[in-house]
């Protein structure tokens, strides 16, 4: 057997991770190296390992996410309203399959964006694609489409998401165009798509904040029809561990 013209063969293939598996076992002593089934299910899983990481990676990077958070660095207790038994429901993803939308609201510095950033990196990891965008990113996003044309691939891009994170909602006011566009984005992923939003405001003021009783309406019966309201309490975390 010439495992060298194997070696190239997989390479030539662009199977990385399995030409990589494939080496290992053979520096081993022969004793040692796999047969038969168990070499060729060794070699499948290292490759599917790989593509799982590298896909996940490419998620990351286009999900922009605000902060480099890990749920298991989320702080979980009573003083701040969220257990570890809701965290651990949030990271199966029913909430994603589901298409269901997670409000997260509190005083600044409580950690609402941390929580988002967190879900957000989890789901890139299980292979949702994420969209990460600050109000004021989203503001700024909309206008800008509406003036080059592009406004319809914007909708596409968002469309396209598993997972898309509104974060600081209620910071920056809102227009008539970017209202119309956040009800076409909100209506685009109602019962199809996931979205969490995080805001300084509790969800009883959104209405006032949108400011236009017909779209507000429209808005926010899509918004929060089905979702996971969190109202995270206590003391403000920044610089400290979450």
């Amino acid at each position: 057997m010439n495992t060298e013209s194997t070696l190239g063969q997989l390479s030539t293939l662009k199977l990385r991770a399995m030409a990589e598996a494939y080496r290992q076992q053979l520096s081993l002593p022969v004793h040692q190296q796999l047969d038969g089934h168990q070499m060729i299910a060794h070699l499948a899983q290292a490759e599917l390992l790989f593509r799982k990481n590298e896909r996940s990676a490419g998620y990351l990077r286009l999900a922009r996410l605000r902060q480099d958070a890990y749920p298991e660095k989320v702080a979980c207790s009573a003083e701040r309203n969220f257990s570890k038994q809701q965290l651990a429901e949030l990271m199966q993803g029913d909430y994603i399959r589901s298409a269901q939308p997670i409000l997260i609201c509190g005083a600044t510095g409580v950690g609402k964006s941390y929580l988002a950033c967190a879900l957000g990196h989890h789901a890139c990891t299980q292979g949702y694609k994420t969209m990460y965008l600050n109000i004021n990113k989203f503001i700024e996003k909309i206008t800008i489409s509406k003036l080059d044309g592009s406004y319809l691939k914007l909708l596409a891009q968002v469309e396209k998401v598993s997972l898309l994170i509104l974060d600081d909602f209620g910071l920056a006011p809102l227009d008539t165009t970017v209202k119309l566009a956040l009800l076409q984005i909100i209506e685009d992923r109602y019962e199809k798509k996931s979205f969490i939003i995080t805001s300084q405001l509790p969800v009883n003021s959104w209405y006032d904040y949108i400011n236009d009783p017909s779209l507000a309406d429209a808005i926010l019966d899509r918004m929060t029809a089905h979702a996971h309201r969190i109202e995270l309490k206590g003391n403000s975390l920044r610089g400290k561990k979450l």
